[in-house]
């Protein structure tokens, strides 16, 4: 077990000007001081845009070929990377562990802190091994520190697999981007309450992890313009969303999206295909399977 306990040099631990009197503002002065300093989390994320874009780009490439994207995080960064990959089964329709969030102490850490789990680079490695973790795969190491061992265990066997590995922390000359063939260090400045990373580092990791998944999503075809055409059908709130995405893309009325989203057997991008060209099902599924299950290239076939 490995522990590097010296952290006062961390931006995200130092003390934050603007709330130092933090305990004597009145609600509407600590609202003030907390949505300035969340701005500089908006402007921390724009400044890492052109790393965040290779990291869609890999993980794009990887999932095309088989790969599968794998978040690894303890606490805040942990749930975050569990929330991203969670959501994108419903969102975009993937599988079940083609998206992969780790988290240290497991799953249970989500809703109850683990103590200690992140301070082991062998809990990290073995996490990985366990979900038979290869270099098809792109891990994306996740600390607001930078500097959490068990992320860096598992990024040190990531390359040792001969994958591809890329870090997010939040600050400036991050222990994990040492392990990292692309390295995001968005730092946003001190929180406002001293060292609670749950706070800006927090809204910094989630903005970039809806641009990776979302990005790399879109790149494999999952969406059609800016349309999340698969969409699983799975209540009645994301039927009626289903029926509305195909009046969007094609036009057609409720009617017509309707039966089409039936005929389709609940696929919103087979039922675009089905109205756009005037076939049928097999006719649709046949021009996406074509078109490697982009709506747009089945639509001008």
């Amino acid at each position: 077990m490995q522990n590097n306990t010296n952290t006062a040099h961390l931006t995200t631990e130092k003390r934050n000007d603007k709330s130092v009197n933090l305990d004597k503002m009145t609600a509407l002065e600590f609202c003030q001081v907390m949505n300035d300093e969340d701005a500089n989390a908006v402007a921390a994320v724009k400044a890492a845009i052109p790393q965040v874009a290779k990291i869609i780009d890999l993980a794009a490439e990887k999932l095309k070929n088989g790969g599968r994207l794998v978040y690894m995080g303890a606490g805040t960064s942990g749930r975050l990377g569990l929330m991203d990959a969670v959501e994108c089964v419903p969102t975009f329709g993937v599988p079940h562990g083609l998206i992969v969030g780790l988290i240290a102490g497991g799953e249970n850490a989500f809703v109850k802190a683990v103590e200690g789990a992140e301070d082991s680079r062998e809990f990290g490695e073995e996490d990985l091994k366990r979900i038979g973790f290869n270099n098809k795969d792109l891990l994306i190491g996740i600390a607001a520190s930078g500097r959490t061992p068990y992320v860096i265990g598992g990024m040190k066997y990531a390359r040792s697999c001969g994958a591809a590995v890329a870090a997010l922390s939040c600050n400036s000359g991050a222990e994990i981007s040492s392990y990292a063939d692309i390295a995001i260090e968005a730092d946003a400045g001190p929180e406002v309450l001293t060292g609670s990373t749950r706070l800006k580092a927090g809204t910094v990791q989630k903005l970039i992890l809806n641009m990776i998944s979302t990005g790399a999503m879109a790149q494999c075809g999952k969406v059609y313009k800016n349309l999340m055409v698969d969409v699983l059908m799975t209540n009645d709130k994301l039927r009626e969303r289903g029926r509305r995405i195909i009046m969007q893309a094609t036009g057609a009325d409720y009617k017509t999206a309707d039966e089409c989203l039936q005929n389709s057997g609940n696929s919103v991008k087979t039922a675009i295909v089905m109205v756009a060209k005037k076939c049928t099902k097999k006719e649709a599924e046949q021009y996406l399977a074509e078109s490697g299950g982009f709506v747009s290239s089945a639509i001008e076939k």
